[in-house]
């Protein structure tokens, strides 16, 4: 397996937890592509080297980083540039690597293009992750649908937090998607919660 891509239903989903359950699981390298809010904190590689065993060597710098906590496209016009979609190529490495995308997967990187395009250019399977709030159902189908349209190969849903079952089950039934496994909400988030939580993955068809 060359890698996976983690796509969230919008912003705050639990995205990167699960990006680093994932690669705790995969024994996977990780990569965020592109990256905003530089200066409201630590960035997501920044957190991920805490998380993962390892972490030093196992993430890729962004291609994008920008500072405002922005959309993509929005950040990059303020700081005077813009994203090529051609920059993108999979890091090298002896590992898989997990891409974490910028929100979900029709987030504008440019005037031209979405996440969808960088998923079509990095060619891996997606996982979806969806967390439960009035309105997730939709945003789930939404994606799932989204992203088969396009063509794109998904591998599996991983919910976060909450365990709501009906919802699950409807999401499953109608998105015609295979649970990969569920990640309660952390009072602490640190290395040993993320190893233990990648051993209850269902990785496997």
């Amino acid at each position: 397996m060359r890698g996976v891509i983690v796509a969230g239903i919008g912003t705050d989903v639990g995205k990167t937890v699960a990006s680093a359950v994932l690669c705790e699981a995969l024994g996977a390298d990780y990569w965020k592509p592109v990256a905003s809010g530089a200066e409201a904190g630590p960035t997501d590689d920044a957190v991920m080297v805490g998380l993962l065993r390892d972490g030093g060597s196992r993430v890729h710098p962004c291609t994008y980083l920008f500072n405002r906590p922005l959309s993509p496209h929005a950040a990059a016009a303020l700081e005077g540039g813009g994203i090529s979609i051609d920059r993108f190529q999979l890091p090298e490495a002896k590992r898989p690597i997990v891409v974490e995308l910028a929100g979900g997967v029709l987030v504008p990187l440019s005037d031209e293009h979405t996440n969808m395009e960088l998923i079509r250019r990095l060619d891996l399977p997606v996982v979806v992750v969806s967390q439960h709030y009035l309105g997730s159902i939709n945003h789930t189908l939404l994606t799932l649908d989204a992203l088969r349209s396009h063509g794109a190969s998904v591998m599996g849903i991983i919910f976060n937090g909450e365990e709501l079952p009906d919802t699950e089950r409807i999401i499953l039934r109608m998105g015609a998607v295979r649970v990969l496994g569920r990640l309660p909400r952390l009072v602490t988030v640190d290395s040993a919660a993320i190893s233990a939580l990648a051993a209850d993955l269902r990785l496997s068809a």
